[in-house]
Formats: C-alpha cells, structure tokens, sequence
C-alpha cells in the first residue's frame, strides 16, 4: 500500500476515530482458527532495506513502518534501532 492510498482510506473515516493494528495469524498449521492481535499505532518509522531475502546489498525503496504492540516491547524496538551501529 502507498501512502496516498492509507490517506484516501482515511479521509472517509471519522477524524476522531482511534487507528488500531491488527496482526491476523494462524492458530496452527493444522486448523482454521486465526487469532487477531489489536494495538495501537504507537508510530511511524521510515524504514529502507538495505540489503534483500538472500542478503545482497540493494538500494531499498523506502517502506513507512506503522509501528505497534505491547509498550514494553515497541520501546526495545525503537531503542534498539537508534543504537548506531557497532
């Protein structure tokens, strides 16, 4: 999705309605059932891949992270990729 596009699907909505993430996955392999993961969008990173799948070196497109979860662990997310690196 392009940013544009998360807009104009925006702009239909309420401005005052909360945004949510939801993460759907699998229970298990062996059945139907999903679970949905709910959190609030806590930020949003600007994020460009520097390398691809098989680890060759690429000059990224540049992708906008909504970013969400438990506090505990979006705040050791951002702390830890503001760590320069070693």
């Amino acid at each position: 999705m392009r940013v544009h596009e998360l807009i104009d699907i925006l702009s239909d909505q309420p401005p005052d309605a909360e945004v949510e993430l939801a993460v759907i996955a699998p229970v298990d392999g062996e059945s139907d059932d999903i679970t949905v993961d709910r959190y609030f969008v806590d930020g949003v990173l600007p994020w460009q891949d520097s390398e691809d799948d098989d680890g060759a070196e690429i000059a990224g497109e540049l992708t906008i992270w909504l970013v969400g979860g438990e506090e505990g662990d979006v705040n050791a997310f951002l702390d830890a990729i503001e760590q320069p690196d070693a």
